[in-house]
């Protein structure tokens, strides 16, 4: 079949599914961007290739606005096609409300009214399922045996041994969820819990890949996690995000992307969720696990006579020694700036022991470090790739063992958990170091790797961490994810920065990709009818912080006392979102549900009670309240955007790119802040019209969204609402 009758064949199944009916509605554009689809996955050339031929790749990247129905427009052609043509779809998006829309909601409506049946499934990545045998060693920890370290594995990154209390505590609960687990009344995966663990409780039991023996586990056919990968056999359709997507890559874990169709849905996400799966930093003061890994390494290599572990101890040592030089120099080189005993008006003291202090940071310039470094840093580098050989030449020899004795499976697949449980944090430390010796090549296209330092005081203890990153996004997805996909479509509301896709094309890495092609499908909704954006301007200006947000709260509660039904207000900081709740008078604390006060789905489902009721209800949130949220009709009648959203301007990575960025004679703030900037905005003031039916005001009081020229680029990024002027309020 040709590319043409693939297109052509899969837009007749999504016209048969929109005819169909059956609870799936139809939308303005979305017929337009279900072609766009069809006719980017009929051109993908799959599979294997001629030795010297070029695969044929297609990639589309559609803009859908809020209301088009962008799930079923590339639903239905891409598993049309995918059915034709013999392979599989994978839909990748970034957060959880939406991969369960799919699977809940979208998938099974899809499903019963597709010509052709097809399976679905969700897959999640490993850390989100227990391991049964970690956890049963926990559960029992303190009645283990001698030398079996559960009692270490309680508290991984600890320096000092816990109290009893705390060691019990648990205990207890690794116990309750094991016999929760046995008793079948949970099915080890993370999200069933009826509340979620700490990351610290979590991360000893979780089904991590470096500490799992797969089929030669003893309990592999009671595992959590490769139950659930059944599921995905033979699914032609599976539901990821992009966390797991990327950290897949290579991986096998998900079908091969240069032979299956690729969706990503809010696509916006994908360039910060690259930089932070590449991004990585190691630990320079809490070096306990460096002997307690030795110690296994050394007791489980010895019993299999694995000639490499005479090298172990030296290994250990020499990479205890050379974190510990690296630490004392760094505080040495940049001690000052990480104690805040530099620049502003004055020496800052350091928080006393037991004072809640966030991490204070220091980036050396262009990625330079101080030359006292270079050496320590490449003796980490160099004994930690040499221990990971050691670990490798032990982990082989306990995979030969387990398949030659599978009556000692048990006992040894512990063994290979709890080096595996250790290992990761080596793998990190050789990736952070050789990052962090990367020198900053020449040339003004040569983008050096961000590079910063953090400091932090828990209890008595100074902690020093390292850190290092990739600036450019784009040049890592070009590499690491385009360099293998040959169909995919990314799509969201918000790709269009000041009216242009250049921006995201950018930062995604398909800038200059001729097989790239863009689209921008319009909302169905009446924009200009159904909402006002009201420019309620202070005159302080927002750049001083204290005048403004004083102005600005005042202006805020004046209109928050005319709310009637749901209304959303966005801060920009913490300190703005305190001191409005702070100035809330006593009747309207009652209307107010802030942010962190409550877990979000609790917080959201007070919030609709309230408005079901007939009560005004106003959630107060930041960045993450933004967007994601589905708040229809009366739900969200109001939303309050207190201040133009930048990003926090002491982000190591934007710092490093911008300062990269004027060393090439380009200017930051119009080539990144602005663009950014608008999609963030663009989509808080999407949170405010959901639906044909919806009436809605959008409130922002930065008066730089008309006083500036780059506010009028911002204000063409908007939906065209009806525009209302307001003046500032007259001080009293």
């Amino acid at each position: 079949m040709s590319a043409e009758e693939w297109s052509t064949q899969a837009l007749q199944a999504f016209d048969a599914v929109v005819r169909a009916g059956g609870g799936l509605r139809v939308r303005g554009g979305q017929r337009g961007m279900a072609q766009c689809v069809a006719e980017t996955f009929a051109r993908a050339q799959l599979g294997k290739v001629e030795d010297d031929a070029t695969p044929q790749r297609a990639i589309a990247v559609v803009q859908a606005g809020t209301g088009v129905g962008k799930s079923l427009a590339y639903c239905a052609p891409a598993i049309a096609i995918a059915l034709a043509r013999g392979t599989r779809v994978v839909i990748s998006t970034a957060t959880v409300a939406l991969q369960e829309q799919l699977v809940h909601k979208d998938l099974p409506l899809l499903a019963a009214q597709m010509p052709e049946p097809f399976r679905f499934a969700l897959a999640k990545g490993r850390g989100r399922y227990v391991c049964k045998l970690k956890l049963e060693r926990l559960a029992g920890a303190g009645a283990a045996g001698e030398g079996d370290g559960a009692d270490d594995d309680l508290f991984p990154e600890d320096e000092a041994p816990a109290s009893g209390q705390v060691h019990e505590a648990r205990v207890r609960f690794y116990k309750g969820m094991a016999d929760a687990l046995a008793s079948s009344a949970w099915d080890g995966d993370r999200d069933s819990l009826h509340e979620q663990p700490d990351a610290a409780l979590w991360r000893p039991v979780a089904a991590e890949a470096s500490s799992c023996t797969g089929k030669h586990c003893p309990v592999f056919s009671e595992c959590s996690y490769f139950e659930a990968r059944k599921a995905l056999v033979g699914a032609q359709v599976i539901v990821v995000n992009h966390d797991l997507l990327l950290a897949s890559l290579g991986a096998r874990v998900l079908p091969e992307l240069d032979n299956c169709l690729l969706v990503l849905d809010e696509a916006h996400h994908l360039p910060a969720t690259a930089l932070e799966q590449f991004a990585c930093r190691m630990d320079l003061s809490r070096l306990a696990w460096v002997d307690r890994l030795a110690s296994r390494a050394l007791r489980v290599g010895t019993l299999l006579e694995v000639m490499e572990v005479a090298d172990i101890p030296a290994q250990a040592s020499g990479l205890r020694q050379a974190l510990q030089a690296l630490e004392r120099l760094a505080l040495d080189a940049y001690g000052p700036e990480l104690r805040g005993e530099t620049g502003g008006s004055g020496p800052r003291r350091w928080a006393r022991p037991g004072d809640a202090a966030t991490p204070t940071r220091h980036r050396p310039a262009r990625g330079l470090l101080a030359a006292q470094l270079h050496a320590p840093l490449a003796e980490v580098a160099a004994q930690a790739s040499a221990f990971l050989e050691s670990l490798r030449a032990i982990a082989k020899a306990l995979r030969t063992a387990l398949r030659d004795t599978p009556l000692e499976a048990r006992r040894l697949a512990a063994l290979y958990a709890q080096i595996g449980m250790l290992a990761p944090r080596l793998e990190e430390v050789h990736a952070c170091a050789t990052l962090l010796l990367q020198a900053p090549a020449e040339g003004a296209s040569a983008v050096p790797a961000a590079k910063w330092f953090t400091l932090a005081q828990s209890g008595e203890f100074l902690l020093l961490q390292a850190h290092a990153s990739p600036v450019l996004p784009g040049n890592t997805l070009r590499q690491q994810l385009w360099s293998v996909v040959r169909g995919a479509v990314l799509t969201s509301a918000t790709l269009t920065s000041c009216g242009s896709f250049d921006f995201f094309l950018r930062e995604s890495g398909l800038w200059g990709m001729e097989e790239a092609r863009t689209l921008e499908v319009a909302s169905p909704f009446d924009y200009a009818a159904q909402g006002t954006l009201v420019l309620a301007e202070t005159r302080a200006d927002p750049k001083d912080a204290d005048r403004f947000n004083a102005e600005m709260v005042d202006a805020l509660l004046e209109d928050l006392t005319r709310v009637r039904a749901g209304a959303l207000v966005l801060f920009t900081s913490r300190e703005q979102m305190r001191r409005a709740v702070d100035a809330l008078a006593t009747d309207m604390r009652t209307r107010v549900l802030v942010q962190n006060q409550l877990p979000r789905p609790q917080l959201l489902a007070r919030h609709r009670e309230r408005v079901a009721a007939g009560e005004p209800s106003i959630v107060f949130g930041m960045q993450s309240f933004g967007e994601g949220l589905d708040l229809p009709g009366a739900l969200c009648e109001s939303v309050f955007i207190t201040k133009l959203p930048f990003a926090p301007p002491d982000d190591p990575v934007a710092e490093a790119r911008a300062e990269w960025l004027r060393s090439v004679g380009r200017d930051p703030f119009t080539e990144l802040v602005v663009p950014a900037t608008a999609l963030r905005l663009a989509q808080w003031a999407g949170r405010a019209i959901r639906s044909e039916d919806d009436q809605a005001h959008v409130y922002c009081y930065d008066k730089r969204l008309t006083r500036t020229r780059y506010g009028q680029q911002l204000l063409k990024g908007l939906p065209p609402f009806a525009l209302e002027q307001r003046a500032p309020l007259q001080p009293l």
